[in-house]
This record gives structure tokens, C-alpha cells and sequence, in this order.
């Protein structure tokens, strides 16, 4: 669980759609299948969550409808949970992370040692 969350938030693809309020869930499996850990695609399910609301976006491996303005408005807030649920095991963690935001990638490609 924790290198499966650990992979999903240090994503710079996953980092650059919280930035623009993307509810992309294919990016999140994408960083999931490159974490090296095992897991079945096909059981997994990812919403996103925070004061806004939640909004399921993936049930078993697949895009399911949902509301890209509410997609959007949760996406918005300072704090975003990505909830993902393997349905494998009974293991859980939390990670943090943050989004990309251009005037991160600015500061850093500015900076020279």
C-alpha cells in the first residue's frame, strides 16, 4: 500500500493534473503500475475527495461517468485525497504529497548550483 501511494504522489504526471484540476484516474494506475508493487488493475477503484465533496472517477480498473464540474470544484480545494481502493488485502496508508505548479517548475529551473 504505502509504495503504491508513494508512487502516485511523487507522479509528476499525477502532480501536474491536481495542478489543473484533471480528474485523470489513468494517470494514478500509471504511476501504480510503474511502483514495481503487485496489484490487479482490474479490482481497483479511485475517487477524489476534499471539502467539496468526492467523486469516484475508476471502479474496477475503469473510467466510470462522473461530473467533470464536480470533478472540478473538488479538484480546486488546497487539500485533495486521492482514495485508492485495491480490494486486495486488508493494508492501508496515507502519503503526502503535493501538486506541480508552474511557479514550482520556474524556481527550480531558474536555480543553479
Amino acid at each position: 500500500a504505502e509504495t503504491l501511494a508513494k508512487a502516485v504522489v511523487s507522479s509528476s504526471l499525477c502532480k501536474a493534473a491536481m495542478f489543473g484540476h484533471d480528474a485523470n484516474w489513468g494517470r494514478v494506475l500509471c504511476a501504480m503500475g510503474y511502483s514495481g508493487a503487485e496489484f490487479d488493475p482490474a479490482l481497483v477503484d479511485v475517487a477524489f475527495a476534499s471539502a467539496c465533496g468526492r467523486v469516484e472517477v475508476c471502479a474496477q480498473g475503469k473510467g466510470v461517468p462522473f461530473s467533470e464540474e464536480l470533478a472540478a470544484a473538488i479538484l480546486s480545494e488546497d487539500e485533495i485525497d486521492i482514495e485508492i481502493n485495491l480490494h486486495e488485502g486488508n493494508a492501508e496508508c496515507t502519503c503526502w504529497g503535493c501538486d506541480l505548479t508552474y511557479d514550482y517548475v520556474k524556481i527550480n529551473g531558474d536555480y543553479r548550483t
